[in-house]
């Protein structure tokens, strides 16, 4: 049947219909199978809610959790002070500055946080005795501090290369108006430039902390009992396999809680734009 448009009085045909395809087929077979399996999942942690296992070991992943948000918020917050002056010699046009800088970017995003890891821990371990000479074996013998400095320096190279591209995002023109309305670079740059960058910034700034709540698992490793270090220890005691199931379900649950915070915050940061 052809319908009619009241509004014209035009006639238009109808939508075509889609056809069952073998991709389309396929596509709905894996869409059942992962709904089957969400569902499944479901009924499982359900299930398994009151077993020895959980009425056990759920205080020690609480605890876990609490070491993984230690973790990731200091050195985010280590790294974001690191940062700028990174990101400041990246962007400058001495050579003196701009080298250091690029090489530090480069080493940090360019090779495994967990070879990182194990150098700071492992790696300053073989220099105690000039550590000691120096004063600073206390720091570098103690594996918290040699997590929070590792990924400290880890997220500075990565929030560094946000900021600078954030920077460089905003239009020239912004800081040619503020020259002339004779106000100062440190001004200009703090006042005009530095806010418009951050709403750029927002979205790698989220993909950042995600990242690193993900990769904090790596401390485990080194003798830091974080939620996957519980994890580890709870599995290794019971050798029951869904210590690591209810381990990737607090991830997701962790990231999927910063994710809505994060677009709340977005949202509303970015508000006058959408007028």
């Amino acid at each position: 049947m052809i319908a009619a448009n009241p509004s014209t009085g035009m006639t238009r045909p109808p939508p075509p219909q889609k056809k069952w395809t073998n991709l389309r087929i396929a596509g709905h077979v894996l869409m059942a199978l992962w709904i089957l399996s969400g569902l499944y999942l479901l009924y499982f942690l359900g299930s398994n809610v009151a077993s020895p296992f959980f009425q056990k070991y759920w205080p020690e992943y609480v605890d876990g959790f609490i070491v993984t948000i230690q973790i990731v918020s200091v050195s985010l917050v280590l790294g974001a002070l690191l940062s700028v002056p990174i990101a400041a010699g990246r962007a400058s046009k001495l050579k003196i500055f701009s080298w250091p800088a690029y090489a530090y970017v480069n080493f940090f995003r360019g090779t495994p946080l967990l070879a990182q890891a194990f150098m700071v821990y492992y790696g300053f371990g073989s220099f105690s005795e000039e550590l000691k000479a120096a004063g600073l074996w206390w720091f570098f013998r103690d594996a918290w501090y040699c997590v929070i400095f590792t990924f400290s320096l880890n997220t500075a190279a990565y929030q560094a290369e946000i900021l600078r591209g954030a920077i460089q995002n905003v239009p020239k023109g912004q800081w040619e108006g503020g020259e002339a309305l004779g106000l100062s670079r440190n001004v200009i740059f703090f006042k005009i430039i530095l806010p418009q960058a951050l709403m750029v910034a927002l979205r790698p700034y989220g993909n950042e902390i995600i990242l690193m709540i993900k990769g904090s698992a790596i401390a485990s490793i080194v003798t830091i009992y974080d939620l996957m270090g519980e994890t580890r220890r709870a599995y290794s005691r019971s050798y029951d396999f869904q210590a690591y199931i209810w381990a990737a379900v607090a991830y997701l649950l962790i990231v999927e809680t910063l994710r809505r915070i994060w677009d709340k915050i977005e949202a509303r940061l970015t508000r006058h734009l959408k007028r």
